[in-house]
């Protein structure tokens, strides 16, 4: 994979991130109240996956044995990290409240698929959250994230799955559902889902988007309000696949009688230097090109270039000797500077001729 697809983290560095919202703790340390405590806690596992937002570059491996580690008094917390595993890679993290209130831990194995126009990533692994001062444990799992578009497009991230918060002293639970972005994109980043009681009777709502807010209600008003806007949005516009969804879907219709329990913190300043978008512009002009111009392998019948090519750009001269080898044609060249780059190799050379191509 080329490097300009990476992020100029460790993936033991991208975990602290888990702490961004370390209030969350905080505030269910000093709550009496259970169900409050489970609300903060819910919040605080959906906060820890927000800042994968426009996060589509791919952190750096660690080395088996690297460790990482960090204190942050403003926050009250200390984290330390390692790789304990190479294959499969395991991270372990353990992160402690400076004054001795909260234990946070767990490990995360991450199982890649690749589904041809995107990637998807399965934090397999358990994440442990310890109260002493109330003597609860709570444990949940991460959504499955999916990165769109990374052949061609404008890439964009998404989090789809079942996540259950669990409180093993209580039996008390949150069942949330990240809901996938679907085929009009009507459910893109929304989370929702509710929190019961060891007899499973709902108490109360959770609802919101993992890249904003997340907002509490009683059940009845939620499932009334849920009942009525699906009636009155029958239309929807149909979204590309190959487009990110537009911002303006990025908001939260508050229902009346809701509570703010989270939301997004502001990204640094400088965030846009660490956190690379569209960094590929130079490497996606070359696949482009190639894209416009090359052979379609399927019907060529053998690996390389072929006559049966779209109209060629340029000609080759047969009195002149051509850049392009054993690879020309005579019907089919183009400048040499636009050849695929050296690091992607033949393979992806040919892969973008092919979906290209079909599509014309």
């Amino acid at each position: 994979m080329p490097v300009i697809f990476n992020e100029p983290l460790s993936f033991l560095q991208r975990l602290t991130e888990y702490m961004e919202h370390t209030y969350l703790i905080h505030q269910a340390n000093a709550s009496t109240d259970s169900i409050h405590r489970m609300k903060c806690v819910a919040a605080f596992a959906v906060s820890a996956v927000a800042s994968q937002w426009e996060r589509t570059g791919k952190p750096f491996n660690p080395l088996l044995g690297e460790t990482y580690e960090l204190i942050r008094e403003d926050l009250g917390f200390r984290w330390l990290s390692e790789q304990v595993s190479h294959h499969p890679p395991v991270s372990a993290f353990h992160a402690e409240g400076l004054k001795d209130d909260f234990l946070f831990h767990g490990s995360i194995y991450p199982k890649l698929k690749f589904w041809g126009k995107s990637v998807e990533a399965e934090p397999r692994g358990i994440i442990t959250l310890e109260l002493p001062q109330h003597n609860e444990a709570y444990t949940w799992s991460n959504p499955t994230c999916c990165v769109h578009n990374i052949i061609v497009g404008q890439l964009w991230i998404e989090q789809y799955g079942n996540v259950e918060v669990l409180n093993h002293k209580t039996g008390e639970r949150c069942s949330l559902t990240f809901k996938s972005c679907g085929l009009f994109g009507k459910e893109l980043h929304k989370v929702e889902g509710y929190i019961y009681d060891k007899s499973k009777k709902k108490l109360c709502a959770i609802y919101g988007k993992w890249t904003e807010c997340l907002y509490t209600v009683d059940p009845t008003s939620f499932d009334l309000h849920k009942k009525l806007k699906e009636e009155s949005s029958m239309k929807s516009d149909l979204w590309s696949s190959r487009q990110m969804p537009p911002p303006e879907v990025e908001t939260v219709e508050v229902i009346p009688g809701s509570e703010l329990i989270w939301k997004i913190a502001p990204r640094p300043e400088n965030s846009a230097q660490i956190w690379p978008v569209l960094r590929r512009s130079g490497w996606k002009k070359s696949r482009g090109w190639l894209g416009r111009t090359g052979p379609n392998p399927a019907t060529s019948g053998r690996r390389g270039w072929s006559a049966r090519t779209p109209s060629p750009i340029v000609s080759c001269s047969p009195t002149q000797s051509c850049w392009h080898g054993k690879y020309c044609t005579a019907q089919w060249c183009g400048p040499p500077e636009l050849e695929f780059e050296t690091v992607l190799g033949i393979k992806a050379e040919r892969t973008v001729s092919v979906v290209f191509v079909r599509w014309k």
